[in-house]
């Protein structure tokens, strides 16, 4: 098998929008990939087709595979089981325009997969009316917080919403990539009149 026959593959986290990795399919990976829903490339080092995880065990669960207008590259969105990079980091691009919200989300769902003992987030997701309890008094705390005389308190309080309702909307299957989408289609829509 000759290098000629690769398209380079942008592997997507469809739930963050976080791109993972970059590595190369031909033919015969993406008939594997589909075959097998989980997936494979060719290692241009090996010479031989792989399944990401493999190894580690941190596999891609395919959601779907898409060309690009040329022809020349696909973009597959995953479901990760584990970080992308083999060096233990959710993406092979950490440290490139950190994305704090995407890589709580990938905590999440890390935490989610393994429910490590003592994990907060797994006692959220294992218990959803303590998180729905939680989301309620995070927000009335904020509300409750004195901007004037403690801008700090906000900011430590918003977070804690943030943090609260990003576990929420994960326990809801509703990736927050669709809120953002959902702000940025309000954009364009008139105000509401008051009632």
């Amino acid at each position: 098998m000759t290098g000629d026959d690769l398209v380079p593959v942008v592997v997507q986290d469809v739930d963050s929008g976080r791109v993972l990795m970059l590595a190369y399919g031909n033919a015969e990976s993406f008939r594997k990939t589909e075959e097998t829903g989980w997936m494979h490339f060719w290692s241009r080092s090996r010479g031989r087709l792989w399944m990401k995880g493999e190894q580690s065990g941190h596999r891609l669960k395919v959601v779907s595979l898409h060309r690009d207008c040329d022809d020349d590259s696909v973009l597959a969105r995953v479901r990760p089981s584990g970080p992308a990079c083999h060096l233990g980091r959710t993406s092979c691009f950490d440290g490139v325009d950190p994305d704090p919200i995407a890589d709580l989300w990938s905590t999440i769902q890390d935490r989610d997969a393994r429910r490590p003992e003592g994990s907060y987030v797994a006692r959220l997701l294992a218990d959803p009316l303590l998180l729905r309890k939680k989301v309620g008094e995070e927000a009335v705390e904020l509300l409750l917080t004195d901007g004037d005389r403690s801008p700090t308190r906000v900011t430590e309080e918003a977070a804690d919403l943030l943090f609260h309702l990003l576990v929420f909307l994960y326990q809801q299957r509703v990736p927050y990539p669709e809120v953002l989408a959902e702000l940025a289609r309000r954009r364009g829509r008139p105000p509401r009149p008051e009632p």
